[in-house]
C-alpha cells in the first residue's frame, strides 16, 4: 500500500471566480504545494534537490473535476507516489472537502528527472530509495 501524505488548507477568496467556485487552474497550484509537503516529509525538500543538481519538471498533468470547491471551505490534498521509473516519477492527488471527505478533484503529475541544463537523467540512487519507500 502506497504511503499517503496529507496537506490541509482553506480556500482563499483570490482562488475563486465570480461564482465563488475555485478557478480550475488553482487545483494545479494545490498539487504543487502538496507535492512540496510530500517531499519535505521524505526529508528531500525541493530546494535541496535542486541544489544537488536534480530538477523535476512537470511533463504531464491530469486533472478530473468531480465537484467544486468554494470560498472558505477547508480542503485536504492527499498525495501518493503512483509510479517510479528510471527517468520519471508520477504523483497522484485527491482533493477532498475536509469535513465530509467528499471527493472534489483527482489528478496526477508526471515529472522527469533532469540535470540543471534540462537533460533527462536517471533518478539518483539516494532519491530512488526514498521514493521507493513510498510505493
Amino acid at each position: 500500500m502506497a504511503r499517503l501524505f496529507t496537506s490541509h488548507q482553506r480556500v482563499r477568496y483570490a482562488e475563486t471566480d465570480q461564482m465563488g467556485v475555485v478557478y480550475h487552474a488553482n487545483y494545479l497550484v494545490w498539487f504543487e504545494a502538496a507535492r512540496g509537503d510530500f517531499c519535505r516529509e521524505l526529508n528531500i525538500p525541493v530546494p535541496a534537490m535542486e541544489a544537488s543538481g536534480l530538477m523535476l519538471p512537470v511533463v504531464e498533468v491530469r486533472c478530473r473535476y468531480k465537484r467544486p470547491a468554494r470560498y472558505d471551505e477547508r480542503i485536504r490534498v492527499e498525495t501518493t507516489l503512483a509510479e517510479l521509473k528510471s527517468h520519471s516519477v508520477t504523483f497522484r492527488y485527491r482533493v477532498l472537502r475536509d469535513e465530509e471527505g467528499v471527493l472534489l478533484v483527482e489528478g496526477s503529475t508526471r515529472h522527469g528527472f533532469c540535470d540543471l541544463e534540462g537533460h533527462l537523467v536517471r533518478c539518483p540512487d539516494g532519491y530512488r530509495l526514498l521514493f521507493e519507500s513510498c510505493l
